[in-house]
C-alpha cells in the first residue's frame, strides 16, 4: 500500500466560461467537483496506475463530507481521513475556454486543534506500518505546526518507509533537514529554499541541505533530478498545450510508483514527465490522458546532466 498525506484537503470546483473578463458577469458553461489537495490528486493517479493507495489527512464540515462522498467513488483509493470540527476548504478554478488559461482561488483551510493534530500523528504512525512508501503533499492548514512535515518525515524514516515531500516555504525548509528520500519542489519553491534561480545549482544545494534526492519541476521544460545514482534532465518531445492543473501531482505519482516498483531513475523520470504532460492535455483538469501517457513513455528525453557533479 502507498500512503498519501494531505493535511489541507479541498473540494476542487472548476468553472468553465467562454472567456474570462475582469469586472464582468460570466455565464458558466460547465461545473465539476472532485476531491482535491495534492495528496488526493497523487492518490487518484496512483490508483489509475494499478497501485493500492490509502489517503489520510483532515476532513470536516459539509465540504469535508462532500469530499469523502466523492472519494468513495474513486476505485482503488481507501479513505483514512480524520474528522475535524472545522470545515474543509474549497478551491475554485475558472477556466477560460478561449485561451485555456486557468485562474485559481484557494481558501486557507480549517483551523486544526492540538488534539486533532495529536490524533493525526497517532493514526499516521499506524498507517505507516503497512505502507511501502508515503507522500507528504501540499500546504499546512492553520493550527498545524510549521515543522509538521519534518516530524512526519522523521516518523517515516524511523519505520524505514521511503518518504517523498512535496511542499514549499518554511515547511519545505524544515522538512528537507529531516532527510526525506525525495523532495519535489517546483522552480519557485526551489529558488525560495536555496536563494538560487539557477535550477542546477539549486538542486545541488537542496540536496546538501538533507534531501536524499531532489527532483525539480520546471513546468513545460520537464524535470531536473539530482540523486545519489546520477543527475538527469527529462523533457517531453514538445511543449504541451492545455491546463497544467494537477500536472505536478501526476509527476509525484510517477516518481512514487517508480520508487515502489524499483525502477531506475531514468525510467522514473520518464514516467513522471509522461504523466505530467498527459495531465496538461487531458480534457478534465487533474486527470491524465492515458493514450497520451502511453504514447509519450517511449519519447520522453532523459539525458545525463554531466555538469552536476
Amino acid at each position: 500500500m502507498i500512503l498519501t498525506v494531505t493535511l489541507n484537503t479541498a473540494l476542487d470546483i472548476t468553472y468553465r466560461v467562454p472567456a474570462l473578463r475582469p469586472h464582468s458577469s460570466h455565464r458558466v458553461t460547465e461545473v465539476t467537483e472532485r476531491p482535491g489537495g495534492k495528496g488526493l490528486n497523487v492518490a487518484r493517479v496512483l490508483a489509475a496506475l494499478g497501485h493500492e493507495v490509502t489517503v489520510t489527512g483532515f476532513a470536516g464540515g459539509a465540504t469535508g463530507h462532500t469530499v469523502r462522498e466523492l472519494l468513495s467513488r474513486t476505485a482503488g483509493v481507501v479513505d483514512a481521513l480524520l474528522p475535524v470540527t472545522g470545515s474543509t476548504r474549497r478551491t475554485i478554478a475558472v477556466v477560460d475556454a478561449a485561451t485555456g488559461d486557468t485562474t485559481q482561488l484557494n481558501e486557507p483551510g480549517p483551523a486544526i486543534t492540538p488534539a486533532e493534530w495529536s490524533a493525526f500523528q497517532a493514526a499516521y504512525e499506524q498507517l505507516l506500518r503497512s505502507a511501502s512508501a508515503v507522500a507528504l503533499c501540499g500546504s499546512l492548514p492553520p493550527g498545524v505546526p510549521v515543522g509538521a512535515y519534518a516530524q512526519l518525515v522523521r516518523t517515516a524514516r524511523a519505520l524505514a518507509v521511503p518518504v517523498l515531500l512535496d511542499t514549499g516555504g518554511e515547511p519545505l525548509r524544515r522538512g528537507v533537514a529531516a532527510r526525506p528520500d525525495i523532495v519535489k519542489p517546483n522552480a519557485d519553491e526551489l529558488a525560495e529554499l536555496t536563494g538560487s534561480h539557477e535550477p542546477l545549482r539549486a538542486t545541488r544545494d537542496a540536496r546538501r541541505r538533507g534531501a536524499h534526492a531532489v527532483v525539480a519541476s520546471l513546468g513545460p521544460d520537464g524535470l531536473l533530478a539530482h540523486t545519489p545514482d546520477g543527475h538527469w534532465r527529462a523533457a517531453p518531445p514538445a511543449r504541451a498545450r492545455g491546463n497544467p492543473t494537477g500536472a505536478g501531482d501526476s509527476a509525484v505519482a510517477g516518481l512514487l510508483s517508480g520508487l515502489v516498483e524499483g525502477l531506475p531513475w531514468p525510467a522514473r523520470l520518464s514516467r513522471a514527465v509522461a504523466l505530467s504532460t498527459a495531465t496538461v492535455t487531458a480534457p478534465t483538469a487533474g486527470d491524465f490522458d492515458r493514450a497520451v501517457f502511453e504514447d509519450l513513455l517511449g519519447r520522453v528525453t532523459v539525458t545525463p546532466e554531466v555538469s552536476a557533479a
